[in-house]
This record gives structure tokens, C-alpha cells and sequence, in this order.
């Protein structure tokens, strides 16, 4: 892929699907980079290319992500979800041990719980609305008693970034940033501890492990 701000094509899409369906496990986390205006300014607003997460599960054979976006939580085909990101820009992270089925079971249900919940353009981690970080912190804590990524304020999470634009966030609040709301980043998750990683940027890491070996054998 190039290191340019475009979509995948069809074909590459097309690939890249099969790809994750042949690695995914239901209860894996993605992560993508949205080309939206707002979302660009998440991403550098937490030093990272991403800015958007869900998790997966399989129903009836078929790979769907369970998100919140505007408006509301919904599921959206695997294709669909990817098919959002910027040169096809996705990451796959696992918690260690594989789910049960009784796990993958409490997933859907804590998901099933805030199906149609509206989202929240301020990121108020506090508010009964949801937003992609705080809607997999929710469902994972309330299933399987994982809390992933951080919480903190935005007076913490914007001195922590200093390359941050404050007048862009200033503006979406309107004058006034309110410091010391709560609130949690698809960033904080994309590189918490808890998790490994399977897939990243288009590459799947344990491929290219297995390429070295080859060729250094």
C-alpha cells in the first residue's frame, strides 16, 4: 500500500477481507484509521494513526464488527468496517487466552444491551451515550471483567500530547474544554498491555515471522 490518504481498492479490499476472516476469532478487537476531519484530529490528538475500533463476532458464518459510530451501536459487516479506514489501515489485537464460548456469549450480550445507543461527539467516558473506546470498555468490563485501555481526563490526555491541536478541540467544545471530563482512546486500547497483537497495518506480524525464518534457513 502507499503512504497515501485513500481507500482501498476493491480488489485489495476484497483481499484483505479474506485475509482476517481466515485469522479472526470472535471477540477480537479492530482498529482503523477513518478519513474523516474529526477523526484525523483524534488520531493526532493521541500520536497515533487510529481512530476508530470495534470488536468482531461470527454469526452464521458470516464476520460482523459490533461499534459504535454516529449515530448509534450497530453491527457492521467485516468488509464494510474495514472498507472506512484509510489504505486499508487495520489492526487485530486478542487478549491472550482464547474465549469460550460461554465468553463470546456474555460479549453479545453486554453488546446486545446498547444496540442503538446514540454516540457522543464530546467523548464523555460519564454520559449514558457511547463512543467506539468506551463502548468496547463497557461490553469487555461487564463480560469478562477486562477493562481496556485508559481512562483519564482531557487536561490529561492533552498534556500527554502536545502535538495535539487544543484550538481545533476548543472549537468542537465551543469555546470551552471542559479539562476534566473523563474519556477514553481506540489508542490507550490499541496498545494496552492485555492484548497481543495478530494483524497490523495490513501485515500480519507472525507471516512475516515466518517469512524470516524461511529465508534465513
Amino acid at each position: 500500500m502507499k503512504a497515501t490518504h485513500q481507500h482501498a481498492s476493491n480488489l485489495d479490499l476484497d483481499q484483505l477481507t479474506r485475509q482476517l476472516e481466515q485469522q479472526l476469532q470472535a471477540g477480537d478487537i479492530l482498529f482503523i484509521s477513518i478519513d474523516a476531519f474529526l477523526y484525523k484530529q483524534v488520531a493526532r490528538g493521541t500520536g497515533s494513526w487510529c481512530s476508530h475500533v470495534g470488536f468482531s463476532i461470527v454469526e452464521q458464518g458470516r464476520w460482523y464488527v459490533l461499534e459504535s459510530k454516529v449515530p448509534r451501536v450497530s453491527k457492521t459487516p467485516l468488509r464494510d468496517f474495514i472498507a472506512r479506514s484509510c489504505n486499508g489501515e487495520v489492526a487485530v489485537r486478542r487478549l491472550p487466552a482464547p474465549l469460550s464460548s460461554s465468553q463470546i456469549q456474555s460479549l453479545k450480550q453486554a453488546a446486545a444491551k446498547r444496540m442503538g445507543q446514540w454516540y457522543h461527539l464530546g467523548f464523555d467516558f460519564d454520559s449514558k451515550r457511547q463512543y467506539c473506546s468506551k463502548f468496547v470498555y463497557q461490553v469487555y468490563r461487564e463480560a469478562l471483567g477486562v477493562e481496556l485501555g485508559k481512562v483519564q481526563t482531557l487536561e490529561q490526555l492533552l498534556e500527554q500530547n502536545p502535538q495535539a491541536c487544543v484550538g481545533f478541540w476548543r472549537c468542537w467544545y465551543l469555546g470551552f474544554i471542559p479539562w476534566q471530563r473523563r474519556t477514553l482512546t481506540p489508542t490507550s486500547q490499541l496498545h494496552d498491555p492485555q492484548l497481543r497483537t495478530l494483524f497490523s497495518h495490513n501485515i500480519a506480524l507472525e507471516s512475516i515471522s515466518e517469512g524470516a525464518t524461511t529465508q534465513h534457513a
